[in-house]
């Protein structure tokens, strides 16, 4: 992921440690039988497969109904229609004004006081509350070839013989193949991915697609910058992977592309002293809760220097998308009005 927290996860993989996780064979027989029935789909009979983006197939004697996954896989396969009963990743944080439990952007509509959390930070998988749930399915995001997003590495061995998983990708591919992928999958799972609401969210994305089309060759001279704030450092990202801004770059969007990648092709970290390097008119700033936000980056002065800054031409980049056509065409919306009313600046 194209970002300070996608540096901090990957490097974080081999040093987080698995402390506290009991042994597989005891926590299934301390667990008991506690069930939750997580699909709000139709009813499949017969045996169940999916091939996944590992190139994996994934097989159970009927269609999968207690089904456990990262919070935005969960939230995209809610807006095809399916439900889980259990999530991992960013999925709550604390309302700064009541302190209370509010979700997180990566939740999207899921109801979070029903779906159990069994992890809400990187590294957090509890094994003894996913056993609770006696999964069918785990489902998550992949945006290294076989590195499951959010499953600890040290846990990943435990956590798949419980059940069989399924891996999309999230990275390197381009929006809409991916999109069709996760509505492939809740179909698999016995949802109607025809629906009107569905069609309609559908058509609206690709509306959205082409006004972008449309904005962008109106305002080629327009470039556009997508930026990830932490305390020390300012990181562009590389238009190539996401599948967010690969699709931007195909639609004609002119994008800023950093020449000095980190080693997995991702990002280039800049200093805030150096974080005018690159020339930016828009700025697509990560709206995770693990990035530095607006309010929070008046206090770097280099940040409220730049020109588009000081234009106000800042808009929240969704880093990591909900893949539902609900939830992305209103991303490609927003991109195009910033494209429209975009003045040059820098």
């Amino acid at each position: 992921m194209p970002s300070n927290a996608r540096a901090t996860h990957l490097t974080r993989r081999g040093l987080l440690a698995a402390g506290g996780v009991l042994g597989l064979g005891a926590a299934i027989a301390a667990c008991g039988g506690e069930s939750k029935t997580g699909t709000g789909a139709a009813e499949k009979s017969g045996s169940w497969e999916f091939k996944d983006d590992r190139g994996q197939v994934a097989k159970s004697a009927s269609t999968p109904k207690n089904i456990v996954a990262f919070t935005g896989t969960a939230a995209a396969l809610l807006d095809f229609g399916i439900e889980v009963a259990g999530v991992f990743g960013p999925t709550t944080v604390k309302d700064p004004k009541t302190n209370e439990d509010k979700p997180d952007v990566q939740a999207g509509d899921l109801d979070i006081k029903k779906v159990k959390i069994i992890g809400n930070v990187w590294g957090e998988f509890k094994i003894e509350e996913y056993l609770k749930l006696n999964p069918e399915l785990l489902i998550t995001d992949m945006w290294e070839k076989n590195d499951l997003w959010y499953v600890p590495a040290e846990q990943k061995d435990k956590i798949l013989k419980v059940a069989p998983s399924v891996a999309l990708w999230a990275a390197d591919h381009s929006m809409p193949q991916v999109l069709q992928r996760h509505a492939d999958l809740a179909a698999s799972l016995g949802a109607d991915v025809k629906t009107k609401k569905i069609l309609d969210d559908k058509a609206r994305f690709e509306a959205a697609a082409e006004r972008v089309r449309k904005a962008a060759k109106g305002k080629k001279d327009i470039k556009v910058l997508i930026g990830s704030g932490s305390p020390d450092l300012f990181y562009v990202s590389t238009p190539v992977r996401p599948t967010d801004t690969l699709y931007f770059k195909e639609l004609g969007v002119n994008i800023v592309v950093p020449t000095k990648l980190d080693q997995g092709g991702w990002f280039e970290g800049l200093s805030w002293e150096n974080v005018d390097k690159y020339q930016a008119d828009i700025i697509m700033l990560d709206n995770r809760t693990s990035a530095l936000q607006p309010e929070a980056l008046k206090a770097k002065p280099t940040w409220a220097a730049l020109p588009a800054v000081k234009a106000g031409q800042v808009i929240p980049r969704v880093t990591e998308p909900i893949y539902s056509y609900a939830k992305c065409a209103p991303l490609l919306e927003d991109l195009a009005k910033a494209l429209e009313n975009a003045k040059k600046v820098a």
